[in-house]
């Protein structure tokens, strides 16, 4: 009976080991699950997004993007139109950690603007901390300075 018993038991971790590795995956974030690359691109890549909201170190400066219109260019271009001026950057969407839990905050939302001063201040590799269809928010923590902005972008 003990050994019958003995056997049960090492049965038992075995297949509990075996199901606990069976049951990690290798899904790269990157390119699956809710909070992809493709799936953050394609709802961004969709419209023309408006800031509303950014949260400078210390103070909001939303008032500085009023009135202008965000295009998410296909090919990376990222284009900031109010009718009359036209900015022109770079936009992405990269995996930032290797932990492959497909979380949201895996992902940096690159945004580089040449010019002029108040784009340049989007110029980062913003965290994203929330995205649904309509919304995108993102956050960063300067390396300088330690403090923390926060952009947020809405469909128009």
């Amino acid at each position: 009976m003990k050994t019958i018993h003995f056997i049960n038991k090492k049965s038992i971790v075995l297949l509990l080991a075996t199901v606990f590795f069976l049951s990690c995956s290798s899904d790269d974030s990157s390119s699956t699950g809710t909070n992809s690359i493709s799936s953050v691109t394609s709802v961004v890549g969709s419209g023309t997004w408006k800031i509303t909201y950014y949260f400078d170190t210390d103070k909001e400066e939303t008032s500085n993007f009023s009135g202008y219109n965000f295009t998410f260019g296909s090919n990376g271009v990222l284009t900031a139109t109010n009718g009359t001026l036209t900015q022109t950057g770079t936009w992405s969407v990269t995996d930032s950690n290797s932990n492959d839990d497909d979380s949201i905050s895996d992902l940096d939302f690159n945004i580089a603007f040449a010019s002029p001063a108040t784009f340049l201040e989007l110029t980062d590799d913003w965290e994203i901390i929330e995205r649904t269809s309509t919304v995108i928010k993102l956050k960063d923590v300067s390396g300088g300075n330690g403090g923390t902005d926060y952009l947020t972008f809405t469909k128009n």
